[in-house]
């Protein structure tokens, strides 16, 4: 999955001519599902938006989350973020996800957010033509992709000087924490 939020003094969502939904100071989130996403996925960038800390505190330094701000949150399906442009001039959206199984994951994305916040997410129409407004504040945009998550290796694998390197590095990398699904190999014994 593929986010951009948007710290914003205003963002609504209009369909048809008629206003959607509509926020006051807090994220505008466009949200992009790929094949292969899952659950997991969609629950880390929840809560990762919730707690991005992109708010203004009172010395003017980027301090504070989305509650402590007391900001709101609207978030938009968008397929167009997973668009590949490797080759040629007109974008492919091969890797975007079916919309049974995008619209699961943006529907849970909203609902952790709403878990998170204790504000209703504000939503877009999955699907629908929608014509998105905001006022970029800052402006601060932050790009976040599931799959790019840094790495990281237990605190408790550091040094353990009863652990023979051969163990060492064999739990380090059961512990190796990766955006991919990595496959370790087996040692063999």
């Amino acid at each position: 999955m593929r986010i951009v939020i948007q710290r914003v003094s205003r963002a609504s969502v209009t369909i048809d001519g008629v206003e959607h939904s509509s926020i006051g100071p807090g994220m505008m989130v466009l949200v992009g599902v790929e094949k292969g996403d899952s659950d997991t996925d969609a629950l880390w960038l929840a809560d990762k938006t919730a707690a991005l800390r992109i708010f203004n505190d009172d010395n003017g330094v980027m301090n504070l989350n989305i509650n402590a701000a007391d900001g709101r949150i609207l978030a938009v399906s968008q397929f167009t973020l997973t668009a590949s442009t490797r080759k040629g001039n007109r974008p492919s959206y091969i890797r975007a996800a079916a919309h049974p199984e995008a619209t699961s994951l943006y529907d849970l994305y909203c609902d952790r957010l709403t878990q998170l916040t204790g504000h209703t997410t504000a939503k877009g129409v999955f699907g629908a033509d929608m014509k998105v407004e905001l006022i970029n504040d800052g402006p601060v945009t932050i790009i976040i992709d599931s799959k790019l998550r840094e790495c990281w290796i237990s605190q408790r694998i550091r040094k353990s000087p009863w652990l023979s390197f051969r163990n060492r590095l064999t739990a380090g990398l059961k512990r190796l924490v990766c955006a991919t699904s990595l496959r370790l190999p087996t040692w063999p014994y």
